[in-house]
């Protein structure tokens, strides 16, 4: 039997999809197991998950391809995984789960900080970067399991994100790929292996260096299946299993994004603008360039936390109609919320929207919120829905305009992915903010089709990332900017919300001191 397809698994958030390309990238068939919950939250703020219940749903989507007699496990030539980031995972000695994995989602926070020394106090002092620093800190899982389950922590064997964790029930090693360390961990991004023991991070994040998982470049072999992983999943024993990467890193690649001109937008939960760049440059300092699924390169990468969640939260408030419409026509409720934008101008009439429902690490700083402005007697909840769109848009230009001063590389291309990525409204207000065409790929799950490339190189079906580029990405439609909208759009963008932050920002930190943090 030929072997040129190739297999990728999703870990989502919500979800997890196992897909099967061929070596032009399209999708021949998946599967897709929604999640009965993404996470459980035994107190406010924890996000929580069982491990082993990634592995089962990995199990179940792989049963269901087979069933679905598109793709057989024979004609597979290797398999790769991409994932959620930063949900970690703490096992035994015997590779057993001491605790549910911490969801990236999860709010907690360490209150008893370890020291980092007086030298790299006063640096980070001088720097103007001790309160990052300290958050930071508080951040680490690895902090709060010292403090908070000391017993936890030392019986760990092996700290692991999901994806050393899914590769080790695959493969029986304790391995992970560089592409997938983005987290709180005593990382060094800039060589992508793990920190010198000089380095502050050690310090700050007081990790054991032989918990920690041996790495492999994205494109690289980890290992085969085993025949229990076999036996479990349907999947070929000795199956080669590929170093991935994180899912936007495989986002940016499997939408062709591999030229420092060209950026990646995605529209997902956390709404994020990336470009690749062969050097090591933060796009906000002491935000580290985080690794691209193209081995030897960096994504640099802007977010906007909460982004098109923002939309979810929409539709939950305010488009109770739509969802009771979208149910009786069968269709998304997005769909209908984009015909009830379609007739408000760009704009939305004076209203705009600063997107920052939950803060930055940096930009914005810890203190901010999310405003709208503008409002008139005639506005209406679909003013405000195109005001949501518009100013999440703008958030991801100033993240363009960011990037583009740190490498002093203009982008030229847009490439736009996640589910905002469906909405033609979305596509076109993007086009028309950047003022530059705005294309969609041809395949929706482009993480998915970044991890397939990466498993396509492993395997040898491609000699190399460029070439899998050109063979398996494409773009399905472009959206060309309005001159006429593209002009409204700068203007207000300039004049108005560029203002916005750094108007409301005293205010800002008045109700931080107010009403305290996360109120």
């Amino acid at each position: 039997m030929c072997k040129e397809t190739v297999l990728a698994i999703d870990v989502g958030t919500q979800s997890l999809r196992a897909l099967a390309f061929d070596p032009l990238g399209r999708l021949v068939d998946g599967a897709r197991i929604a999640y009965s919950a993404p996470y459980h939250s035994p107190r406010p703020g924890w996000a929580e998950q069982d491990p082993r219940y990634y592995w089962q749903c990995l199990a179940e989507a792989c049963r269901q391809l087979w069933g679905g007699g598109k793709v057989s496990p024979g004609s597979l030539a290797a398999m790769c995984v991409t994932s959620q980031r930063s949900t970690l995972v703490n096992l035994d000695k015997h590779g057993v789960p001491l605790r549910p994995a911490i969801v990236w989602l999860d709010q907690r926070q360490a209150r008893n900080l370890p020291p980092v020394g007086a030298l790299w106090n006063t640096i980070f002092k001088l720097a103007g970067l001790r309160g990052t620093l300290q958050y930071l800190q508080a951040e680490a899982e690895a902090n709060w399991l010292m403090e908070n389950q000391p017993e936890v922590w030392e019986k760990t064997a092996h700290y692991l994100f999901i994806s050393g964790y899914i590769a080790y029930r695959l493969t029986g090693r304790v391995v992970d790929s560089t592409g997938c360390q983005v987290g709180y961990i005593p990382f060094d991004y800039r060589r992508h292996t793990w920190a010198p023991r000089s380095n502050w991070k050690w310090r700050a994040i007081p990790v054991r260096p032989e918990v920690l998982p041996e790495l492999a470049l994205p494109g690289q072999q980890m290992g085969t299946v085993t025949p229990e992983a076999a036996r479990l999943t349907g999947l070929p024993e000795g199956l080669p299993v590929i170093a991935g990467a994180s899912d936007k890193a495989c986002e940016v690649l499997g939408s062709g994004c591999l030229a420092p001109h060209q950026a990646c937008i995605g529209y997902g939960t956390t709404a994020t603008i990336n470009v690749n760049s062969h050097r090591y440059i933060e796009p906000i300092p002491l935000i580290p360039a985080y690794p691209s699924a193209s081995p030897g390169s960096y994504n640099l990468e802007v977010q906007i936390f909460r982004g098109f969640w923002m939309v979810t939260w929409f539709k939950e408030e305010f488009a109770w109609q739509e969802r009771a419409l979208a149910r009786q026509e069968g269709v998304a409720a997005e769909e209908l919320l984009d015909r009830l934008v379609a007739n408000i101008p760009p704009g939305s009439t004076g209203l705009v929207l600063q997107p920052y429902w939950s803060p930055g690490l940096r930009h914005p700083g810890l203190e901010a919120r999310g405003a709208v402005i503008g409002f008139k007697g005639g506005h209406t909840r679909a003013h405000l829905y195109r005001a949501i769109l518009e100013g999440l848009a703008f958030a991801i230009r100033e993240g363009r305009e960011r990037i583009e001063r740190r490498t002093g590389v203009p982008v030229r291309e847009l490439y736009v992915c996640g589910g905002g990525s469906k909405s033609d409204q979305m596509m076109q207000i993007t086009a028309d903010v950047f003022g530059l065409p705005a294309a969609r790929p041809a395949t929706y799950e482009a993480s998915g089709l970044g991890a397939a490339m990466l498993a396509a190189v492993g395997a040898g079906l491609h000699p190399d990332m460029k070439t899998a580029v050109r063979e398996m990405t494409r773009v399905s439609r472009t959206f060309n900017p309005d001159p006429e909208t593209v002009k409204v759009y700068d203007d207000l963008y300039r004049k108005v919300y560029r203002q916005m932050y750094k108007r409301l920002r005293p205010l800002y930190r008045e109700l931080h001191s107010l009403m305290g943090p996360g109120k």
